[in-house]
């Protein structure tokens, strides 16, 4: 809903001031331009997470996203000892690594919130520290090949848009660090 406010209140202040200026004109050509690039992006992102989809879904068709989720158990296993007792919710959370660090945020989205969902069973509204641990690790996931990113720049014109790989690499790595780092930390000073 406040998106909604904040929206509203972008146009209105954009119509005021194009009135007050006399630019009224070029307000109303920025806002079809701004339109006509905002299809045109997703029409080209489009084609590239259909692409990527397909790859997973090829991924899993012979078995190379279960090899690559049986890579990460026993990490998570370490990480995440509670969650991991219960097989399907282990294969959730392995199957939500995968496609993260594929770069397919919108197909580890809903394997993320199947594996939240079973992990907040039990949890009384409050969540434990483990379902945080989850929401740090998707939101901050290491990414092999950021497919998504790599659309966008394709999108924008980019000749070589992998070639920021070594950067990903390195900032997701971090962020990644950090988050663990971090949650460890709250963790262990709300249950001193």
């Amino acid at each position: 809903m406040a998106m909604a406010w904040i929206w509203t209140a972008m146009v209105v202040l954009s119509l005021g001031f194009g009135l007050a200026t006399g630019n009224l004109d070029a307000v109303a050509d920025a806002a079809l331009e701004g339109a006509d690039s905002a299809v045109e992006l997703s029409l080209s992102m489009a084609g590239v997470m259909c692409l990527w989809s397909g790859v997973m879904e090829i991924m899993n068709a012979c078995g190379l996203s279960e090899g690559l989720a049986r890579v990460f158990r026993p990490v998570l296993r370490r990480l995440l000892p509670n969650a991991c007792r219960d097989p399907e919710t282990l294969a959730a959370v392995s199957a939500n690594t995968s496609a993260n660090l594929l770069g397919l945020g919108n197909a580890a989205t809903p394997l993320g919130i199947r594996a939240a969902c079973r992990m907040a069973r039990g949890c009384d509204g409050v969540a434990s520290d483990e379902l945080c641990l989850l929401v740090v690790l998707n939101t901050a996931s290491i990414q092999l090949l950021p497919a998504t990113i790599a659309s966008v720049r394709a999108a924008a014109g980019c000749e070589t848009p992998f070639d920021i790989l070594p950067a990903v690499w390195l900032s997701s790595a971090i962020s990644v660090t950090v988050g663990l780092g971090a949650a460890w930390l709250l963790a262990r000073r709300r249950r001193a």
